[in-house]
């Protein structure tokens, strides 16, 4: 198995252990992250969001597969299923993720998935009539920025 295949299976093992720390690790110090959520994060923002996100999660599992990897990029499909806190409705999100990896480390992270199918699980009624908005999605992008930042100034220092 490539290093960097053997890099991404240790971000996903620990994530579906709920272990944010061993995540972070894999991370690189000036990683690039971005989800339909959290559309860029730098630094130690993005190990954070897997900070908040593992602490908050309930419910949780997750799966993956079809993990490769080269010297530069890889890529893998996981599944997380949960329950989201904000509405107490499950939600089964099936990501793609890649990678771009440098010195061993995970530089740049990009998940892609459907954010209106994940607001129609998350958010019921509303998410299915209008997660494909531009407001709407614009507001559940703004929301999940406000939550890293409280989650950052509650655990800062």
């Amino acid at each position: 198995m490539h290093p960097n295949a053997a890099l991404i299976h240790r971000f996903y093992d620990a994530f579906a252990k709920l272990d944010a720390e061993i995540m972070a690790s894999c991370y690189g110090d000036n990683i690039v992250f971005s989800d339909p959520a959290f559309t860029q994060l730098q630094g130690r923002a993005a190990s954070d969001m897997w900070r908040m996100l593992c602490s908050r999660a309930k419910d949780f599992s997750l799966t993956y597969e079809g993990v490769e990897a080269d010297d530069h990029q890889g890529k893998a499909h996981w599944v997380a299923t949960y329950t989201f806190s904000a509405t107490g409705r499950k939600v089964v999100n099936r990501i793609d993720a890649r990678f771009e990896f440098d010195n061993g480390k995970i530089v740049r992270h990009t998940d892609s998935f459907d954010l209106w199918r994940w607001a129609s699980q998350a958010l019921g009624i509303k998410g299915t009539l209008l997660g494909w908005t531009p407001l709407v999605q614009n507001k559940i992008r703004q929301q999940a920025m406000q939550g890293l930042a409280k989650f950052q100034s509650s655990h800062s220092g």
